[in-house]
């Protein structure tokens, strides 16, 4: 791909090491410049309306924010600037619900480099790359619901669903009328039927889940 100016594109990532070797490979081509950099979804919010990039690339997971809410945002006040999603999340349902949010593309970070290039300039150009090893998860039917002895309870679900409003164990306690001792077990319960490790990871889980359930 030759002539034209570049294609602009923002990249949003925490790992500064991983966004230093996207950008490297992408302006390696020649055609395509990285305007602008960041490490969270408000940065990148913000960078966007000082830059009007023409693309962001955007991780799923971030500190303050997932991907699946960037792109609620961006779809609402940036709606001419196309969002592409680089990810390891090899997840259904992130994929159809970044699909159903307006996302043009979807590329595994474990894709060859090749394809990211490839799907920005497909998006840029007015289309959808998701990359070979997510297009079959759009057509997937949605899982079959957990057996009831990992289903969440009402009460672990609400713990979830306040975790991902940023409250604190004691917040949480008062909300539920219970003890912070329930509410540090209820924590231990989800982390052992959810399969996660540490409570940074649960809140990151409760946030992603918050906002894969919200209407679009």
């Amino acid at each position: 791909m030759s002539g034209g100016a570049p294609i602009r594109v923002l990249l949003v990532d925490d790992h500064p090491l991983v966004r230093d070797g996207v950008r490297m490979r992408l302006e390696a081509t020649g055609h395509i410049r990285v305007a602008g950099e960041a490490g969270g979804v408000q940065e990148a919010v913000d960078l966007a309306a000082a830059l009007l990039p023409d693309i962001v690339v955007t991780d799923i997971r971030m500190p303050d924010a997932s991907g699946i809410h960037l792109a609620t945002v961006f779809r609402d006040r940036f709606p001419q600037v196309r969002v592409l999603v680089l990810s390891m999340h090899h997840d259904g349902e992130y994929v159809r619900r970044a699909a159903a949010l307006g996302v043009r593309g979807y590329v595994l970070k474990d894709a060859p480099a090749r394809q990211l290039v490839e799907a920005i300039e497909a998006v840029h150009a007015g289309g959808r790359y998701f990359s070979e090893g997510v297009q079959a998860l759009l057509y997937e039917p949605p899982p079959v619901p957990a057996p009831s002895g990992r289903a969440l309870t009402p009460r672990e679900a609400a713990v979830l669903e306040l975790l991902a409003e940023g409250r604190s164990n004691k917040d949480i306690a008062q909300r539920m009328g219970t003890s912070v001792r329930t509410v540090e077990t209820h924590r231990l319960h989800l982390r052992r039927k959810l399969r996660i490790e540490g409570q940074a990871a649960l809140v990151k889980y409760a946030v992603d889940y918050a906002d894969l359930r919200s209407d679009p």
